[in-house]
């Protein structure tokens, strides 16, 4: 792509009134634009970044389960069958904006948090055998939610962005060898986000889905608002909420004992049992031609709060280090042309050779100064930044800098190109 055909710029400063890390850069950058608090456009930029994010989290989601697409309205019906309609503190609702609106329909439905209401009903339509089950379905979508103070950034939002899965199950045993399969897929995609390393298994509260407690993905974050207490010996983490000395008894941990630190929950898993099924009636057949209700689970991940977190764990002082399996392009190619048509030509043979070995190159043919093409390539934050010049016309090679080490070389095409299918 040619950076004089992106349609946005970067920008000096950030909106005065977003203090958050991750929002400043995404939006300095050019990868966000902001509509109101917890409310954020993707551009361009970022578009690339979350749907590489997605595609991660997609291709380890296939190998455990089946994509679908729900709605994300849905009626006051089933939310009422399940007694949620007044119990989600968070749980939004819509109608008509006018009276010309209201006139035409006047019904309300709710905008989806979360999709057990409608999952539920479409899994008892399917699978009423114990033939069918186990059957695991997922999807990623946008949701919404009424928080009182959106804030963070990409890290706590009124809409974002969410892989939700769920799983039905004949029994409480196959329920739990599938959790555990669904806690391995969910470290290898945080390991492949390169965050794997500082992303632990939580034990936190049920919430509104279980009285069991929970398991969340929290990776370590200053920004994070979540205080985990961590035991790194055994890799494991509880969350704040569920320390007391009834759960230190129950789970046989001295919390005391444990370090304290912030964190920003990316994911979290929820043995939902009997809950939904019962609601529902849901049942299936089993061997005997008797009726059992189905065991359910639930499983989210939220792609566009891991694209925050990134930013707020990886960035430095000049701007954004991305990891090359989420960044937007793989190289940033400036071009330092000067008056010199040489280099023009160079880098227009450099930039068609590298599409043609299938990397992806943003390039920098604005007519700028070296220093402004210079500072925005480390706002961006693209892994690696090739530079053509009069300079590396006369050596023959091209400059290679790694955005994330400083580290800096002359480099071939055959090497640059090596280069990169080694990263």
């Amino acid at each position: 792509m040619l950076q004089s055909q992106l349609f946005t710029k970067t920008r000096r400063e950030a909106p005065k009134d977003e203090v958050a890390k991750n929002a400043q850069l995404l939006i300095r950058g050019g990868y966000l634009h902001k509509e109101m608090a917890g409310v954020y456009s993707f551009l361009p930029l970022g578009l690339r970044v979350l749907q590489k994010i997605e595609g991660i989290v997609r291709e380890e989601m296939d190998k455990i389960g089946r994509e679908i697409l729900m709605s994300a309205l849905s009626p006051l019906e089933p939310w009422k069958q399940t007694g949620r309609l007044n119990s989600v503190d968070v749980l939004m609702r819509t109608l008509g904006a006018n009276e010309l609106s209201l006139a035409k329909n006047d019904s309300s439905y709710i905008l989806n948090y979360s999709n057990e209401e409608l999952i539920t009903p479409i899994a008892q339509q399917f699978n009423q055998s114990y033939k069918d089950l186990p059957v695991a379905y997922y999807q990623i979508q946008t949701k919404f939610r009424n928080e009182v103070r959106a804030k963070s950034g990409l890290l706590r939002g009124r809409e974002f962005r969410m892989k939700d899965l769920y799983s039905f199950h004949r029994d409480e045993e196959d329920l739990k060898r599938y959790y555990e399969k669904v806690k391995d897929s969910y470290q290898t995609i945080f390991d492949r986000l390169e965050i794997g390393t500082d992303t632990f298994i939580t034990l936190a509260s049920g919430g509104d889905f279980t009285l069991d407690f929970s398991h969340e993905f929290q990776t370590l974050c200053d920004a994070g608002e979540d205080i985990i207490y961590l035991d790194r010996t055994h890799k494991i983490a509880y969350n704040k909420e569920i320390i007391s000395e009834e759960n230190s008894k129950k789970l046989n941990v001295d919390f005391a004992a444990l370090e304290q630190v912030h964190a920003c929950e990316v994911g979290n898993i929820f043995p939902l049992n009997i809950k939904f099924s019962k609601a529902f009636n849901y049942t299936y057949t089993d061997e005997e031609g008797k009726q059992q209700l189905v065991y359910m689970g639930c499983y989210g991940l939220g792609p566009s709060r891991v694209m925050g977190v990134i930013v707020e764990k990886l960035s430095d002082e000049k701007g954004i280090v991305w990891p090359r399996s989420v960044a937007p392009f793989d190289v940033h190619m400036i071009e330092l042309q000067g008056s010199n048509e040489e280099v023009k030509a160079e880098a227009k043979e450099l930039y068609r050779e590298l599409i043609q070995e299938g990397v992806e190159v943003l390039w920098d043919d604005r007519d700028a100064r070296a220093g402004e093409k210079f500072a925005d390539s480390d706002l961006i934050g693209i892994p690696l930044r090739v530079v053509v010049s009069e300079k590396t016309l006369s050596a023959g090679k091209f400059e290679c800098v790694e955005r994330k080490t400083g580290k800096t070389a002359l480099v071939s095409i055959s090497e640059l190109i090596g280069l990169l299918r080694h990263v």
